[in-house]
C-alpha cells in the first residue's frame, strides 16, 4: 500500500492531500494570493488528522515541480524536502501541466457521455505567466506529451497546428485571458481554471511503484524561466 501526502504550491491554489494507492482519501485547498507560507503546513496539518495519519505512515511525499510560481515552487519544494528528510522517505516530483490536464481527463471520463465528447482531442494546460504569455505543454487523451513544456506569448496565430488537426480544450489560469485572442473553432475554454492535490494521486502513485523518486538534497523546482526581480516604479 502507498499512503501519499500531496502538495500543491505552483499556482495561486495552495493544496495538500493524502492519496493511498491512487486514489485522494483527504483534501485541504483554497485559492488566494500570497498563502502559500502562510496556509501549507495547516494544511499538511488537517489532511493528516482527517486522514487518521502519523508522519512515519507516510511512504512518500509528492510535490508540484513546476512550471509555475517562482515563490510558490520554493515553498512546496522546501516543505516536502523538509519532510522527506524528518521521516526518512522519498520524494517524488510531478509536473505541473501534467498533473492539470490529468486532473481534467479524469474529470471528463466521470462526467457525461455527451460533456466527455464535447472534450475529446488535446488538451492544452496553461498556467498564467503574466500579460499575454503562459507556461503550457499539450497532451493527449492518453496523458502523452504532444511537443515541449514551454513559456508562450500567445496570439491569434498560436496552437495553428494543433487547432488544424482537431479539437483543443484550454485549461487553467492562463486560458482565460487567452480566449478572446485564440478564435479558432476547435479550440474549447474549459471552465477548470485551477489545480488541486488531488489531480497527482493517480500520476504520484505511479511514479511511486515505479520507484521514480528525486534526490531529495539536490533537486530543485523546474521554473523553466529565470526568477527576474523587478522594483516598482516611483509615482
Amino acid at each position: 500500500m502507498a499512503t501519499i501526502l500531496q502538495l500543491e504550491t505552483a499556482t495561486q491554489v495552495c493544496s495538500a492531500a493524502i492519496s493511498i494507492d491512487g486514489k485522494t482519501v483527504a483534501l485541504k485547498e483554497q485559492m488566494a494570493s500570497n498563502i502559500h507560507a502562510g496556509s501549507l503546513t495547516l494544511f499538511i496539518k488537517e489532511v493528516m488528522d482527517l486522514s487518521g495519519l502519523q508522519f512515519a505512515d507516510l511512504d512518500a511525499v509528492a510535490v508540484s515541480k513546476g512550471p509555475g510560481s517562482y515563490t510558490g515552487l520554493r515553498i512546496g519544494v522546501s516543505t516536502a524536502k523538509g519532510i522527506c528528510f524528518a521521516i526518512d522517505k522519498p520524494l517524488i516530483a510531478i509536473d505541473t501541466l501534467q498533473m492539470m490536464a490529468g486532473g481534467f481527463l479524469a474529470q471528463q471520463k466521470e462526467g457525461e457521455a455527451q460533456k466527455a465528447d464535447e472534450y475529446k482531442g488535446l488538451t492544452c494546460a496553461m498556467i498564467d505567466a503574466r500579460r499575454m504569455e503562459v507556461f503550457t505543454a499539450v497532451f493527449d487523451a492518453d496523458l502523452n506529451y504532444r511537443g515541449n513544456t514551454e513559456a508562450k506569448i500567445v496570439d491569434e496565430h498560436s496552437f495553428a497546428d494543433e487547432l488544424a488537426s482537431g479539437k483543443v480544450t484550454f485549461i487553467g489560469d492562463g486560458a482565460l485571458k487567452c480566449a478572446a485572442v485564440i478564435q479558432h473553432p476547435n479550440a474549447v475554454f474549459s471552465e477548470l481554471n485551477f489545480n488541486s492535490a488531488a489531480n497527482m494521486s493517480t500520476l504520484a502513485y505511479k511514479a511511486y511503484i515505479n520507484n521514480q523518486f528525486e534526490d531529495v538534497a539536490y533537486f530543485e523546482p523546474f521554473y523553466l524561466k529565470d526568477f527576474v526581480l523587478t522594483t516598482p516604479k516611483k509615482k
